[in-house]
């Protein structure tokens, strides 16, 4: 995709480069370009991809995504706590003031059928799935600052060879304005070549218009001050960018591979089976273990007197949840529907990529295509043809108006 936009900035300036060959080249778009280009203290494209992922807001609210995945991770992994039980009875409200019991009892829910575990799964698939969104918002930002940092590129290019391209008019121009006050040239030629320049003049200002909107939208990707000066590092010639695949299938097969939007699809998968192996966790019996201590005072009467007695017992036991009535039907039944979810977005995410990439490398063949004709047919012939139509205009056989 880079090396595409690269390409089609270099044939879309190359129309204008052949009509540098009127006189000889000279260089009055090169202050121009310093004020958008530096390679002392410009900043090149590698820095403002780290600027921008450092300053964009979805980024730093993904991140948070994942902390807080990262907590739930740690509140699935927490056993569940145990319950105290204290009861106390007395037999004095009702004319037995001597009799009376104590019970302390604990409670302690045991995680049976791997329900720990399963839930410390699906934290875990959600994090790595939060990461990946992280991944997939970098990848994002990084290809809107590209697009944005080569169209300023191009448009500089563009600026400069325009600013060449209308010196030479200007020149041409106070050549014919000799010819006029000569009067070997007719005023309405001279009224037609000044139109020309205004109107490259006023096509100047819409192209530096649109170079100075990118200019902004760059400063807001890197978190730079409004106001604040921006240049850019490198020129739309030396700008380097990672190399691409030699071949489309190539090229496919690493998409696949690397782009987030599959990765996420595969990572929704996994989180959607473990939420499913939850859920049948939850279906199970509930099952906890109990101790109670116990300790009475009763009061006998007997001939002799009353005399009282003290008991003292310790009792263990397990109490199990039925699940006669909820067995998680519909949650299990939600969790299976997102596994097949899951699946048919990550089938569209690859189709998608399929095709994103195909068009995108015979985007890149066209535009190689067209750069060659260029520069082996166009341009050659446009310099010549440039140059001889100055030379028959010098010797005044050539007019613009007939």
């Amino acid at each position: 995709m880079h090396r595409f936009i690269v390409l089609l900035a270099v044939v879309l300036t190359a129309q204008m480069s052949s009509a540098q060959a009127i006189l000889p080249v000279r260089s009055p778009g090169i202050g121009f370009a310093r004020k958008y280009l530096s390679s002392t203290d410009g900043i090149p494209i590698r820095e403002l991809i780290r600027l921008a992922l450092a300053a964009n807001g979805e980024i730093a609210i993904a991140r948070l995504e994942v902390e807080r995945a990262e907590a739930r991770l740690i509140q699935a992994g927490a056993r569940p706590n145990p319950t105290l039980q204290v009861e106390q009875e007395s037999g004095r409200p009702v004319g037995s003031p001597g009799e009376g019991k104590l019970t302390v009892g604990v409670e302690v829910p045991l995680e049976v059928f791997g329900q720990r575990g399963r839930r410390m799964d699906a934290a875990e698939a959600e994090i790595a799935l939060r990461r990946a969104e992280i991944a997939a918002k970098e990848r994002s930002v990084t290809g809107e600052v590209i697009v944005v940092y080569i169209e300023a590129l191009v448009l500089v290019r563009e600026i400069a060879t325009m600013d060449e391209v209308l010196t030479l008019d200007e020149e041409t121009a106070r050549f014919v304005q000799l010819r006029v006050n000569e009067g070997e040239t007719a005023p309405l030629e001279l009224s037609l070549l000044q139109a020309e320049v205004e109107r490259l003049r006023a096509r100047r200002l819409l192209f530096e218009g649109r170079l100075q909107a990118s200019i902004s939208k760059l400063k807001f990707f890197a978190g730079i001050p409004h106001g604040q000066p921006l240049k850019l590092a490198e020129d739309i010639t030396t700008a380097s960018f990672r190399p691409l695949p030699q071949t489309a299938a190539e090229g496919v097969g690493l998409a696949l591979k690397n782009r987030p939007e599959v990765r996420i699809s595969g990572l929704q998968e996994e989180l959607a089976e473990a939420e499913l192996k939850v859920a049948e966790s939850r279906s199970r019996p509930d099952i906890s273990a109990t101790a109670r201590y116990a300790q009475g005072r009763s009061v006998f009467d007997d001939p002799l007197g009353a005399y009282a007695q003290r008991d003292r017992s310790l009792a263990f036991g397990v109490s199990i949840g039925l699940p006669v009535f909820d067995r998680g039907k519909g949650e299990k039944a939600e969790a299976a529907i997102a596994i097949r979810q899951a699946r048919e977005r990550r089938i569209f995410a690859e189709n998608v990529i399929r095709s994103e990439v195909t068009a995108a490398f015979e985007r890149i063949a066209a535009a190689e295509r067209s750069l060659n004709t260029f520069r082996t047919s166009v341009l050659p012939r446009s310099r010549a043809n440039i140059e001889t139509v100055r030379k028959v205009y010098e010797i005044g056989d050539l007019k613009v108006t007939t």
